[in-house]
């Protein structure tokens, strides 16, 4: 695997962190190519690979990178856990994956969580919905009782029932006074955000429009990073990498001094393995 190392030092509380829907890998450039490509989705795709190269490079220089729809191994895949491939090819020695919805080995629906710093936690969170498939990937940096949460989701499209998911999300970020949730949320920010105030959660407000979706050309937000109020917002922006239907986004951020020191020491005595 190759070399790799966090921007969290003891000299620097700094983590570069990034989501992306890699759409499995298919790469679009209009609406069209959803009914033109739609095979794509179930069969394998010689371009697959070239496409997952590309997107490795991108995640190279990020601490904690977010994955929504990738497969975590299947026939469309010919049987590549995306997952464990990017981590792979993009240096990062930890990864995190769930499988929310395995259709008959044709596809295996994902989301994913690629890190340079070992986990202590890790919980599969099953999204409530009236078809089963959407899930939330938890996962806990450092020890006691307030550690680094990273939260990745992928919502559903209807109201009511994205409502619910973010409820539920919102009751296992309450319990936090540090978190980063990341995903493919299926509305706006603004929406995500208010959804959670409303049960508590001190998520950061985002004063910019950073649209993500259609990847070649950009209208809506629909990927987002929300963090909580007490870590501090460096720089938010959306990379020009039209590789899949969404553009990713990337934040850097700042954690508190007694948060990255507590991620830091446990990482040198930490025997995690993935």
């Amino acid at each position: 695997m190759p070399q790799s190392s966090t921007h969290l030092s003891k000299h620097s509380n700094r983590l570069r962190v990034l989501s992306f829907n890699i759409q499995v890998g298919i790469d679009s450039g209009n609406y069209s190519d959803y009914i033109r490509n739609s095979w794509r989705h179930i069969l394998p795709y010689s371009g697959r690979q070239v496409n997952l190269a590309r997107i490795a490079e991108i995640l190279k220089d990020y601490d904690l990178v977010a994955l929504q729809e990738v497969d975590a191994g299947s026939l469309r895949s010919h049987n590549v856990n995306q997952v464990e491939y990017l981590a792979q090819q993009a240096g990062f020695p930890h990864c995190h994956w769930q499988c929310n919805r395995n259709l008959a080995r044709v596809a295996a629906h994902a989301n994913g969580l690629l890190s340079k710093i070992p986990a202590e936690v890790v919980i599969d969170h099953a999204l409530p919905g009236m078809i089963p498939g959407r899930g939330a990937l938890e996962v806990s940096f450092g020890y006691g009782k307030q550690p680094l949460v990273v939260v990745v989701a992928h919502l559903s499209l209807g109201h009511r029932t994205r409502c619910n998911q973010l409820r539920y999300i919102a009751d296992i970020l309450s319990g936090y006074e540090h978190f980063v949730l990341m995903g493919d949320m299926n509305c706006e920010y603004d929406a995500v955000v208010s959804e959670l105030r409303r049960y508590g959660v001190k998520a950061q407000a985002q004063h910019q429009e950073l649209p993500t979706y259609p990847s070649w050309k950009p209208r809506r937000q629909l990927d987002q990073i929300v963090i909580s109020e007490n870590i501090y917002l460096e720089k938010v922006e959306v990379l020009a990498e039209p590789i899949s239907d969404h553009l990713p986004i990337a934040m850097d951020i700042c954690i508190p001094g007694d948060l990255a020191s507590n991620i830091l020491d446990r990482n040198s005595v930490s025997n995690f393995n993935p």
